[in-house]
């Protein structure tokens, strides 16, 4: 296991729908891999201004606390939508204070059941949000922006093993859906 698949300001990541988790991980089975964690329950909370500057700019600021793995961090996305950049914090509460006395308020906290994998340099996630379904997604992080295209066209390859196509495809993020979820 290795903190090195998640360096990189820039992200390439396929999100799609998992009809069924067996299956998903009947296929991970087959295939050489490491586990980083399994079915952790990860807390976002996301923090934007009281105007919403950050949304308008695409953007985010979120506080993560991973149990029972004990991880916490800061993940910046945006503007650019491969721009993502996090780090390890040791005191989320008061991170979450901080970004308060910035002026930034917190405006949705997201709860999802996540499992962690590593194929070769990628590492794919098995997530499932209450209400909304199972995904994966498959990703990768680099500083190099020149190989953004090729990385997405290998985690499709790597996707397909799975059976997963590009109708499989979620375009939204997990804030979206949460949010369009709960207005419901």
């Amino acid at each position: 296991m290795s903190d090195e698949h998640f360096k990189g300001k820039y992200e390439v990541e396929l999100k799609y729908h998992v009809a069924s988790k067996a299956a998903f991980l009947q296929v991970i089975g087959t295939l050489p891999h490491e586990v980083m964690l399994l079915d952790n329950t990860e807390t976002d909370w996301y923090f934007d201004t009281p105007e919403r500057t950050l949304a308008t700019q695409n953007k985010s600021v979120s506080i993560r606390e991973m149990e029972p793995s004990g991880i916490k961090l800061w993940i910046v996305k945006g503007p650019e939508a491969d721009r993502c950049e996090a780090t390890n914090i040791t005191d989320a509460k008061a991170a979450k204070s901080m970004l308060a006395t910035m002026g930034y308020e917190p405006y949705l906290e997201m709860k999802k059941i996540r499992s962690i994998y590593f194929v070769g340099q990628y590492h794919i996630t098995l997530d499932f949000l209450e209400g909304i379904g199972h995904f994966a997604e498959f990703a990768i992080m680099t500083d190099e922006e020149s190989l953004l295209a090729s990385y997405k066209t290998e985690l499709e390859q790597l996707a397909s093993q799975f059976g997963l196509t590009a109708e499989d495809l979620e375009h939204r993020s997990y804030r979206t859906l949460y949010q369009m979820q709960s207005t419901l």
